[in-house]
């Protein structure tokens, strides 16, 4: 099971060490000497339950203050890695347990192939484009250009921010010079490659998730063919016919009434 973590990234602990989280519940409050952390007793702000599922948030009773993405959690909040939290001032950024993979050099001078591409899709979470989906069927363009594909409407984003693409079968982030990076699942990088479920973040408010199928190709499983026996001079053999039976049975009701119409009146 993969042990993710939350790393401090601003408010007054930015140079807490990450603290990880293995199965089970974590209890999330304030320390004696100060700050947000993980406490053993006392009264918890929030408890992160993880398990095979992923990571739930539980706001206690009473408690404010508690944003997932910039949005107020009243109780309960399911994570996934790259979520952005803040817990009473304190920011904490929830990461993936296995490092963001790098493109070698080798994938970024290969040019995009855009077969399956319209599989695999960038569903927007958060940002102007949420409940949006865009294809990679061919190279989306990120940036603050009008005819960008993913346009971020903001005069200092860069007009070329990142292109993400299909190369080799595999999502690429492909950075193209911008001043700040991109942030995958938590961490801040240029260029990347991307699996299902990673999220990736541009000017820290456009939340975007990668989403694929599971394996290619239909899902619904393939029956084998069944020859059905045949007799000796190769015709097919044919279900009993029920006809004859409803035939005689009918004969027989009707003879019954006969003899009741005949015999069973004075």
């Amino acid at each position: 099971m993969e042990i993710l973590r939350l790393r401090f990234v601003g408010g007054d602990q930015p140079d807490q060490p990450d603290l990880p989280l293995d199965a089970g519940m974590h209890r999330i409050g304030q320390l004696a000497g100060g700050g947000i952390g993980r406490i053993d007793g006392g009264n918890p702000i929030a408890l992160l339950c993880v398990d095979r599922r992923g990571v739930w948030l539980t706001v206690a009773e009473g408690r404010r203050g508690v944003h997932v993405n910039g949005r107020p959690v009243q109780r309960l909040a399911m994570l996934r890695r790259g979520d952005t939290l803040h817990i009473e001032g304190a920011e904490l950024r929830l990461l993936g347990g296995a490092p963001v993979r790098r493109p070698g050099v080798g994938d970024l001078a290969t040019p995009a192939d855009a077969s399956a591409g319209l599989h695999i899709v960038l569903r927007a979470i958060g940002g102007r484009h949420h409940g949006r989906s865009f294809t990679l069927d061919r190279p989306r363009l990120v940036g603050s250009l009008a005819e960008a594909d993913i346009h971020i409407d903001d005069p200092a984003f860069a007009e070329r921010h990142a292109r993400v693409e299909l190369v080799g079968g595999e999502v690429l982030l492909r950075d193209l010079g911008s001043a700040d990076g991109s942030i995958v699942n938590g961490e801040s990088v240029r260029d990347a490659l991307l699996q299902p479920g990673d999220q990736v973040v541009f000017d820290a408010y456009h939340r975007f998730v990668v989403e694929a199928p599971l394996g290619g190709g239909s899902r619904e499983p393939v029956l084998p063919e069944v020859e059905l026996p045949s007799d000796d001079d190769g015709t097919p053999r044919r279900r009993p016919w029920p006809l004859p039976w409803l035939l005689l049975t009918a004969v027989v009701i009707a003879g019954l009434l006969s003899l009741l119409l005949l015999y069973g009146t004075d």
